[in-house]
């Protein structure tokens, strides 16, 4: 796999807009990123109370276990989804390092992106039924910022699922940046919308 993904300690800074269609939605910004997602999902607990640990460790006098298990770096650094639900709908957001020279154009165009990423997701499952579909990939580009945020509709579907996903990924400073937002391809009429508007929301701060 081309990228290696990290988990770090979690930065919540929480406020509450609404968009123009009338949905509410909470922004979130962390590792040099923002996003907004509906105001009545939640954390995914099991982050949360990593970070938690994490940061009674580092506030701690006594260092840290021998046989503390290393932390799963294929995980998300944030997850929201909504309550008492079994986390095929959330959207995440994965921060990973790569080389300083690293450069998601080096894949191609869009669509040649959007490729690359589906068939990479679709490998790590290292199911033979996994299959994975883009439907679409489009480039937004922030000239002062000097970020190329690619957006990827796809879908991905075996017998015992059925998803639909947008994902977002740019690259700045060694580091790459990718959110993903996914429903049950039955529910995604009704997410459509409101799945657009996170994936456009995405951007890096600085």
């Amino acid at each position: 796999m081309w990228v290696h993904q990290i988990l770090d300690q979690l930065h919540l800074n929480l406020s509450t807009r609404h968009i123009s269609s009338g949905n509410t939605f909470t922004s979130e910004k962390l590792f040099n990123s923002e996003f907004i997602y509906p105001a009545n999902w939640v954390g995914d607990q099991t982050l949360l109370y990593r970070a938690a640990g994490k940061a009674e460790l580092e506030r701690g006098l006594d260092p840290p276990p021998l046989n503390r298990r290393r932390q799963n770096v294929n995980e998300p650094v944030v997850a929201f989804g909504p309550p008492s639900t079994n986390g095929e709908l959330n959207v995440s957001v994965i921060v990973s390092k790569v080389p300083l020279d690293f450069s998601i154009e080096s894949f191609g165009g869009p669509e040649e992106v959007g490729q690359a990423i589906v068939q990479t997701i679709v490998g790590s499952s290292r199911r033979p039924d996994v299959k994975g579909s883009l439907v679409k990939s489009t480039l937004r580009n922030d000239p002062s910022k000097m970020v190329k945020y690619y957006e990827l509709e796809f879908r991905v579907e075996s017998p015992s699922f059925r998803r639909h996903n947008i994902a977002v990924c740019c690259t700045q400073s060694g580091k790459l940046y990718t959110l993903n937002a996914q429903a049950p391809e039955s529910a995604w009429p009704e997410l459509k919308a409101d799945f657009y508007t996170i994936a456009e929301s995405f951007v890096l701060t600085s």
